[in-house]
């Protein structure tokens, strides 16, 4: 995709810091709600997951509909971004932390044995998610980290490689050099507003964002970025890009099972471990009831234990909509409904009944204006569908952006 400066400078200004946000939460789930009566069902078995597992679908549905595994289908479909150079979300080409190190995340619950492997922190392995799953078959732990989960692995048969693609390592450069800064208070801090060097003044104007943008695109050019990616390179500095997939199967004997990978957020500081490995967080699946997990701003999934939440939501009753919308609500209940905050914030859940009932819902309609949430579905029908929101319009990106010293 090709973004031209004055583009990209017009979509941050108007991204930079929008305060004020008038859509009423309740009105637009309400009006969600109403437009989703009927209750999302499909024919067993089914598939769903995040959109980048899209293009992996068939040969996974095709696997479960054969007889296969529920987890092993559902590894499949996440096997393929993790495996792609090309998808910076997980896996091999995934994004860096702040020292230009690959550090990735995954669990997996597998529903038929009530059995569950987690690993954090983990470099030098591609799939993780495998591994996730090894440790589940292999040890009498749930969870591995850092080197001694890439020990273990090693012990294990899985291959170490180098996961810093060349235009991955790029894209760290370019950071490094113009934008590094994951210092300071967050959203949920008294002094959040700190990140802004003047805290009267919300964004930076036109003139300061294109002398910022030029030095930008000219250190680009000396790093050996082409021209054709360099806008869409800086977006993702100034923007530090989330990246997961997760994955629930269901098959025709009400077997469930779940899995999310993830490289993690971009930029981050190294041993952050968000919420794709924490079981209950990023991912759940109780073969009583029906499975879930996550994409979005982990440490907001983690302190509602979103995944286990919409589970156990189900289980007391809920649709799979109602759970989501639930667990969402808790989201925006812990920053006391204050949008100022919130835009900052975005959550999407997949969420998968025993009985083949599904829904994805999102805090946000998407990242970007036009580019909505989407979850992937097969059931014989492979599709995207878009989730149910619970604010109208787009979130916006954290850190919020500064003016130029």
């Amino acid at each position: 995709m090709t973004v031209s400066r004055r583009d990209f400078i017009t979509t941050a200004l108007a991204g930079s810091v929008a305060v004020g946000l008038s859509t009423d939460a309740g009105a637009t789930q309400e009006s969600s709600e109403k437009k989703n009566k009927e209750k999302h069902a499909a024919k067993l078995p089914i598939i769903i997951c995040a959109a980048n597992g899209y293009n992996y679908l068939d040969q996974a549905y095709a696997f479960l509909s054969g007889g296969g595994d529920t987890l092993d289908a559902a590894l499949k479909v996440v096997q393929g971004p993790e495996n792609d150079p090309n998808d910076e979300s997980v896996g091999l080409g995934g994004h860096p932390n702040e020292e230009g190190v690959v550090e990735l995340d995954a669990c997996c619950m597998h529903g038929p044995t009530r059995t569950a492997g987690s690993v954090g922190g983990v470099r030098n392995i591609k799939n993780v998610s495998l591994l996730s799953n090894t440790v589940r078959l292999h040890t009498g732990h749930i969870m591995l980290v850092g080197e001694g989960a890439e020990r273990f692995a090693v012990a294990q048969g899985f291959q170490r490689e180098n996961l810093l693609t060349d235009k991955s390592r790029k894209e760290w450069l370019l950071w490094k050099e113009t934008h590094s800064d994951w210092w300071g208070p967050g959203i949920d801090s008294p002094d959040w507003r700190k990140r802004f060097a003047d805290p009267t003044r919300a964004g930076i104007d036109e003139d300061e964002w294109e002398l910022r943008i030029r030095r930008m695109e000219q250190v680009a050019a000396e790093i050996g970025i082409p021209s054709g990616l360099r806008m869409e390179v800086i977006r993702c500095v100034i923007f530090p890009p989330t990246g997961t997939i997760h994955c629930s199967a269901l098959n025709e004997k009400a077997e469930i099972s779940g899995c999310t990978t993830t490289s993690g957020l971009a930029w981050k500081i190294p041993g952050r471990v968000g919420d794709s490995p924490i079981i209950g967080a990023g991912c759940y699946t109780d073969q009583d009831v029906g499975s879930a997990g996550a994409t979005g701003n982990g440490e907001e999934n983690i302190k509602v234990a979103g995944a286990h939440t919409i589970v156990e939501n189900m289980r007391h009753g809920m649709s799979p909509l109602e759970a989501g919308m639930d667990a969402l609500k808790r989201i925006v209940r812990n920053h006391n409904g204050d949008k100022e905050r919130l835009q900052f914030v975005d959550m999407v859940y997949y969420i998968l009944g025993k009985d083949g009932a599904y829904a994805g819902v999102s805090l946000w309609e998407g990242y970007e204006t036009g580019k909505p949430h989407q979850i992937a579905v097969h059931d014989g029908n492979r599709r995207l569908e878009k989730t149910v929101n619970l604010f109208a319009g787009a979130s916006q990106s954290w850190p919020p952006v500064r003016r130029l010293s």
